[in-house]
């Protein structure tokens, strides 16, 4: 590609403006193309795409536990626990790589049955709620996750993709709720941080907070979470929505019972492994084997989440502007190479699942061809063929915040915001 140019990349369809990325599709353009019904799309996909079967997903769930298994196996037979005795030597260089190892790969591989369990959530893995529900429950809360709670959550982030107030999961925040003032002066919180970090630091902790705090922050309710309560409401100051007190603004009274059984196997989990950390084998044994996969398992959800629906190109919809379809066609496919196989390509046919959750994830192929064929030369199929973990630097580098939470609009970066003493200098 020439400086300044065009290229087309792999996808031919989507182009890539001086190297980055950009969506086709501007609804502020007075020419911007008529978004189609959910009807229309799914007229134009085979019927067989909806088919569900839960014995070929349980393959996948069979599939996926014997990796683990093998990969315990193995490990299990060349590494100890217990750390070399001299620190500095050789030996505690190769224990310290193989135990890291060990908790990358076993958390890309326990990343397979945790989107097994979010497809039992949506009720595609078979044609048996009850059947979807058993499974899911059981995958999900082995992790962690407080299955029917985040049922519940990730249902409403689907029917209500990039809508600014009743969003779920990655919800911008506004410029005054990240500390800029009038006219964009630095005020505190992350203004301030992002000033005193620098640039790169600052992309950096969004990296690490995003994808290895933000998990955990977001299940308490501290982090990323919507603005309206179950009852439409907004929430007041200091209110929380967290997936873990049955009557958490979160839900209507309705599942409370279901997410009371969430919390309480979670806490019972908690406790069976703080069991085997304190009586049966220790700490470290415990950190080693559950939690940095754990870890690891995060990192992808998140990543998989923030990326799908987060580029500075992509709009996000007020209440006065938002529909289910403008909201459905922002997300994002991405070509993730070998963890599409671990992870059931959640990521690069991700525009077909948030359009048809319903959709088995080994349909979903099929589907994502048809509808780029569909959208794509009306310049509604988003694909960024922008390599994961670059658009995840970028992301993390150009998306801080929007300017408000009414009508269409974009992210906005910290870098492009006067620094405090810039504006010193110029008022002096």
């Amino acid at each position: 590609m020439g400086k300044g140019g065009r290229a087309e990349t792999s996808n031919k369809d989507q182009l890539v403006d001086d190297g980055v990325w950009k969506s086709k599709y501007k609804p502020l353009d007075p020419n911007a193309p008529k978004v189609p019904t959910k009807g229309a799309v799914k007229a134009i996909i085979p019927n067989r795409c909806f088919e569900r079967s839960g014995t070929h997903s349980m393959i996948y769930v069979a599939r996926d536990l014997a990796m683990a298994a093998a990969l315990v196996f193995v490990v299990n037979s060349v590494l100890s626990t217990q750390m070399p005795s001299k620190f500095f030597s050789l030996d505690t260089i190769g224990w310290f790589i193989g135990w890291n190892f060990y908790g990358f790969w076993m958390g890309t591989i326990l990343t397979g049955p945790w989107v097994l369990a979010h497809e039992c959530g949506h009720g595609a893995f078979s044609a048996s709620q009850s059947f979807n529900d058993v499974v899911g429950f059981i995958l999900h809360q082995a992790l962690l996750v407080p299955y029917f709670a985040w049922q519940y959550t990730h249902a409403k982030h689907h029917r209500r993709t990039n809508h600014l107030t009743d969003g779920e999961s990655h919800v911008p925040s506004t410029g005054a709720e990240n500390g800029l003032g009038e006219h964009d002066k630095r005020e505190s919180f992350y203004a301030l941080w992002h000033e005193a970090m620098g640039d790169g630091a600052f992309a950096a902790w969004q990296v690490f907070s995003h994808c290895f705090l933000g998990w955990p922050l977001y299940l308490m309710g501290l982090a990323s979470t919507g603005r309206l309560g179950a009852d439409g409401t907004m929430l007041a100051e200091g209110e929380i929505l967290d997936h873990f007190r049955p009557t958490s603004k979160m839900f209507p009274r309705k599942i409370q019972g279901k997410i009371f059984l969430s919390t309480a196997t979670v806490l019972a989990t908690l406790a069976f492994l703080l069991k085997l950390s304190i009586v049966d084998y220790g700490f470290l044994p415990v950190i080693l084997w559950y939690w940095q996969p754990y870890t690891w398992a995060n990192f992808w959800l998140v990543t998989y989440t923030w990326l799908q629906h987060t580029d500075p190109s992509v709009p996000q919809y007020g209440a006065d502007e938002w529909t289910f379809m403008r909201g459905a066609i922002t997300t994002i496919d991405r070509n993730y190479g070998i963890f599409c196989f671990f992870h059931h390509k959640i990521g690069s046919t991700h525009v077909a699942h948030h359009l048809f959750h319903e959709m088995p994830f080994y349909r979903a192929d099929e589907a994502t061809a048809a509808i780029k064929a569909y959208l794509d030369p009306m310049g509604l199929y988003n694909y960024d063929p922008t390599p994961w973990y670059k658009a995840l630097w970028r992301i993390a580098k150009t998306c801080h915040y929007v300017e408000g939470i009414e009508g269409i609009q974009y992210y906005k970066s910290f870098e492009d915001v006067p620094l405090t003493k810039d504006l010193k200098k110029k008022a002096a």
